[in-house]
This record gives C-alpha cells, sequence and structure tokens, in this order.
C-alpha cells in the first residue's frame, strides 16, 4: 500500500496551522506571568512579595495540572475535537480578564482558569497534529507545530519588554485575549481525530476521514485495550506492558516541566537581582524561547531518522551545561549564547519528549498519554516556581538558582535512559478500518 496522500485528498496544512496558532496562544499565556512578574513584586497594585510570586506561579500551575488530567481522562471519551475548543476558549477569556482583574483574588482565580484551559490543550494539540500527520514526516510536522508554545513565549516577551516598563503588567494579558476570535473559525473547520471514531467502533467513519485527508489506513490490534471505547484510559495506560514504560514517561516529564517553568518563571527576575535592567532580563527570556524554536526544529528534523529518544537525552545534558556555565556570570555575549542553549534543552526538549510520547502510545490511547504525561509532568511545573523562589531568595540567586535547576534536568536525563524508545508490537491480529461509505461533515461527523 502507497503511504502517498491521494491527488484529492483534502489539505491537512489548515489543521496543522489552526494547532499552530492555538499553541502559540498558549505558549503566550504560559510566559506571560513570568514576563510581568517583575513588575507585580513590591509594584502597585498588588505589591507582590517574592514568596508570593512563586506561590501564585505554583497555584495557576495546580490549574495546568487539572486541566491536563481532564484532557487525558475525557479527551478519548468525549472527543479530540470538543476538548481542543474548550481549552481555547476558557484559557483566552480568562487571559483576558486577568488583566483586568481589579483585585489580586481575582487576578489569582482567573489565572489558575487559564492555566486549565491551557493544560487541557496542549496535549489534545499534538495527538490531533500527530494523528492527521503523515508517517513518514510525522516528527517534522509535528515539530513545526510544537514551535507555537515557544513563538508564543518569545512574543509574550517582546510585548512585555516594551509594555510593562511603561504601562505595566494589564496590556500583556489583555492582548492574550484576543485569541478568542479563533473560536468560531475552529468550530466551523476543526475535525474530529479518526483515531476517536474508531475507538468508539465508528470504523466506517473513521476510514472515511482518513481517506478524505489523504491518510493510510491506521492498523489497529483486534485486541486492543479501549478498542471499543469501554476501558478506562488510565487503566489501560498502567496495565501490562505499558506500566513501566508509563511511569518512566511520567517521571522525565516531571524533571522536564520543572526544569521549563522554573526557569521561564524567574529567570527575568533572577537577571535583574544580579544587576541587569528590567528590559534586558526580559529579553534573555526571549532568547531562551528563541532557543525552544531553534532546537525544536533542530531535534524534530533529525528525530524521523534516529528516534526522539537520543535528542531528549542531549537537550537534558545541554541544558544542565549551559545552566551550570551561566551560574558562573559569564560576559554578556557568552551569556546570550548559553540562555539560547539553555531554552535549546529545556523548552526544545519537552517539545520532542511530547513527540517520543505521541511515537510510543497507539493512536487510541495517544491523546490519553500525553494528557497524564503532562498531567503529572506539571506536577513539577507546580514544583518549579516555588523550588525556584527558595533559590532566588538567597545571596547568591543567580548562581543559586542556574545550578539547582540543572540538577533537575540531569534527574530527568537520568530517567530518559530507562524510557523505551518504541512500544513492543502488540499482540493479536491487526485490522485496518473499513472503507468509506458515507460523506462526513467539515468537523468529522456524518454529514
Amino acid at each position: 500500500m502507497s503511504l502517498a496522500p491521494t491527488p484529492t485528498a483534502r489539505s491537512r496544512a489548515p489543521l496543522f496551522v489552526l494547532c499552530w496558532l492555538c499553541l502559540m496562544a498558549d505558549g503566550y499565556d504560559l510566559l506571560a506571568y513570568g514576563a510581568t512578574l517583575p513588575s507585580l513584586i513590591g509594584q502597585p497594585p498588588f505589591s507582590l512579595t517574592v514568596e508570593q510570586g512563586g506561590h501564585i506561579g505554583s497555584l495557576a500551575l495546580a490549574g495546568m495540572l487539572a486541566g491536563s488530567l481532564v484532557a487525558g481522562t475525557l479527551t478519548d471519551v468525549v472527543g479530540r475535537r470538543r476538548i481542543f475548543i474548550s481549552s481555547v476558549a476558557l484559557f483566552s477569556a480568562g487571559t483576558l480578564v486577568t488583566g483586568l482583574a481589579p483585585t489580586l483574588e481575582v487576578f489569582v482565580v482567573f489565572r489558575t482558569l487559564t492555566c486549565v484551559g491551557v493544560g487541557g490543550l496542549l496535549p489534545t494539540a499534538v495527538a490531533l497534529a500527530s494523528e492527521f500527520a503523515h508517517p513518514r514526516n510525522r516528527s517534522r510536522t509535528l515539530g513545526l507545530v510544537l514551535t507555537g508554545p515557544p513563538l508564543g513565549m518569545l512574543l509574550a516577551s517582546s510585548v512585555a519588554s516594551q509594555v510593562v516598563p511603561v504601562h505595566g503588567f494589564r496590556p500583556v494579558y489583555v492582548a492574550g485575549g484576543a485569541v478568542l476570535l479563533l473560536v468560531p473559525v475552529l468550530v466551523k473547520l476543526q475535525p474530529e481525530s479518526p483515531a476517536f471514531h474508531a475507538a468508539r467502533g465508528r470504523h466506517e467513519l473513521a476510514a472515511a476521514l482518513r481517506s478524505r485527508y489523504g491518510l493510510p489506513p491506521e492498523q489497529v490490534p483486534a485486541t486492543a485495550p479501549g478498542a471499543a471505547g469501554g476501558r478506562n484510559p488510565l487503566r489501560s495506560l498502567l496495565s501490562g506492558r505499558d506500566r513501566w514504560p508509563t511511569l518512566l514517561i511520567w517521571g522525565t516529564t516531571f524533571f522536564s516541566l520543572l526544569t521549563v517553568f522554573g526557569i521561564s518563571t524567574w529567570l527575568p527576575q533572577v537577571m535583574a537581582r544580579s544587576g541587569y535592567g528590567l528590559g534586558s532580563s526580559i529579553v534573555l527570556l526571549g532568547v531562551y524561547c528563541t532557543g525552544a524554536v531553534v532546537g525544536t526544529l533542530a531535534a524534530s528534523a533529525v528525530a524521523d531518522r534516529v528516534g526522539p529518544k537520543p535528542l531528549v537525552l542531549t537537550g537534558y545534558l545541554t541544558a544542565a551545561a549551559a545552566l551550570l556555565a551561566i551560574s558562573l556570570r559569564p560576559p554578556t555575549p557568552l551569556l546570550v549564547v548559553l540562555v539560547l542553549l539553555a531554552g535549546f534543552g529545556g523548552l526544545g526538549t519537552q517539545n520532542v519528549l511530547n513527540d517520543l510520547v505521541s511515537r510510543y502510545y497507539p493512536a487510541a490511547h495517544r491523546a490519553s498519554g500525553l494528557g497524564w504525561a503532562l498531567g503529572v509532568g506539571r506536577l513539577g511545573a507546580i514544583v518549579g516556581p516555588t523550588f525556584g523562589a527558595w533559590a532566588v531568595a538567597g545571596d547568591e540567586p543567580l548562581s543559586a538558582t542556574t545550578t539547582a535547576f540543572a540538577a533537575t534536568a540531569l534527574a530527568g536525563a537520568l530517567v530518559v535512559l530507562f524510557v523505551p524508545a518504541q512500544r513492543r508490537a502488540p499482540e493479536g491480529p491487526a485490522v485496518a478500518a473499513a472503507g468509506p461509505r458515507e460523506p462526513l461533515s467539515a468537523t468529522g461527523g456524518a454529514s
């Protein structure tokens, strides 16, 4: 069977662009708090302390944990399209209200709700992009889509560096709410996942949708857990041969997100306390995001040939080495290069790790696998800001913070060594989805 798309296949490019735009907005919202934190600590209207800043960052990331776990549990039950669109609507509306918050309590509540939406979007978007990507260039396609979060973070850094010193934090959040305009477009254009239809027993509908987008038939094991959509997704992830790989994936994601969110939250504050101006400190956060974009593109191009696991390991080690070198207070030109490498090995590594996870799990459980991996990993994201606050509060914040997060990167490298590069072949016969027999609507349902 040829894997080439049919000449009449509908273009998948709009789907990838929509995922990319939403993930870009996701990244913008992720970085908004870290980019605006220096203007919130000790400044009106909220005059936060360092400890409060860390606790708010961790509390908001608890919302992200909730969003990831909800997505991981429900996306294979109610459909990826619904979770995707609901997540975008929630985090964009939450960001808008956060920027207009009249009190600290309102700010914290809506920042937390924003992160619930952010947590639900990433695993669902990665699962959709991975499923609609052609198998022979899946890593490159997913890598391009996953440049969205670091580019969004770079945009947040750029906006904050220009706006915060003059106008404060509010415009940064209000601008993020503009993504609400994408929701009607998603309702009209975003299709449902063929794997979701197949898992619910709608094989003809799944095959028709795959044919429409020029994808080869999905080979589904006849004895696959949850093939009929009746098995608990979490139980499937933790049963049989998947139990230990799943736990290892959760462990390495924990250390990855602890490092990423600790650095992205505290880098501007640490650099500002180390003698850099507020604007320059936020710009360095942009350099970190640029490194993530470059790292994601470079690693995804190689991953289609060697697999993502060696690149995840390389990224962890690169981040650790760069952070340790930053602790020595290098001159500014070298500092910029090291921050770039830290971004390559930090957020860039997380993007490649998402590729590793999406490759490991079969399509029917890919969104659940990603959702739970990122959900458990969010525990690391929750710990990261508070862990960083402890390091920042010391007499040598730059050295203490970078050394602490170099250690967490090394821990992630150690765990990923034991993660299988791929899933063992399933037992039982494989069956291809049946051929198309009915037309589809634009959203993947019957016309």
